[in-house]
């Protein structure tokens, strides 16, 4: 089986599996998101949606940001960790916003992107989720780990494995389709002992076999053995 025929059986598979997938991180506007995207990073999402409520309620507007003393802000936001530099990133967006876009987050890729502290991987899940934009596919850690275990990339760098993906999965689906993965690494596919002997996709994987046969997967469930 090919790739591309591999990526054309699981679009038919993820709906199913996971019907409700969508980004795990809370926001309302595209502002939001921007910022809890930034605070994401080395962090995971319940920690940034157990912060954000209180940053949200105290910070409304792109200037609210853009004028609030380095400081503070990273007191507001040092439990997601590594919170000097997600500060100095957001104030420094934030300015640009004001400068640049009348306090509007843009939304296309080139303007994302140009955005100080924002990379492709902020810009996609900007994008896709607050503009529903499929620009590109959002590449993190369970992505790129899945995407490997799928047969569907060799390479290890995000923007490698990302291209890699926009050639086998069909543009309509690019934002889903980070989704579908993420939710399937959160749920199913660890990075340390992935659950193949319950996992949905299981005769799609070319890893799935190996991992059970070498003992790196998880030992069936008495009830399912």
């Amino acid at each position: 089986m090919t790739a591309r025929d591999r990526v054309r059986q699981l679009i038919k598979i993820w709906p199913k599996v996971y019907p409700t997938a969508h980004c795990e991180l809370d926001f309302r506007n595209p502002l939001q998101l921007l910022v809890a995207t930034i605070l994401s990073a080395q962090s995971t999402d319940k920690r940034v949606n157990m912060v954000t409520p209180a940053l949200f309620k105290k910070y409304r507007t792109a200037k609210d940001y853009a004028d609030a003393p380095q400081a503070e802000l990273e007191n507001a936001i040092k439990s997601t960790g590594f919170y000097r530099n997600k500060a100095k990133s957001i104030r420094g967006a934030m300015r640009a916003i004001v400068e640049k876009h009348r306090g509007k987050v843009p939304d296309t890729m080139e303007e994302l992107y140009a955005l100080p502290g924002v990379g492709r991987k902020t810009a996609n899940v900007v994008l896709g989720n607050a503009f529903h934009k499929n620009e590109g596919i959002v590449v993190d850690t369970h992505v790129i780990r899945l995407s490997q275990r799928l047969g569907l990339t060799k390479h290890k760098d995000p923007e490698k494995i990302e291209r890699d993906l926009m050639k086998l999965v069909p543009r309509e689906h690019w934002t889903d389709w980070s989704h579908w993965l993420i939710w399937h690494g959160r749920r199913r596919c660890y990075a340390r002992k992935p659950d193949c002997s319950n996992c949905e996709v299981f005769r799609l994987c070319p890893s799935g076999k190996i991992f059970l046969r070498t003992g790196v997967a998880r030992k069936p469930d008495a009830k399912t053995a």
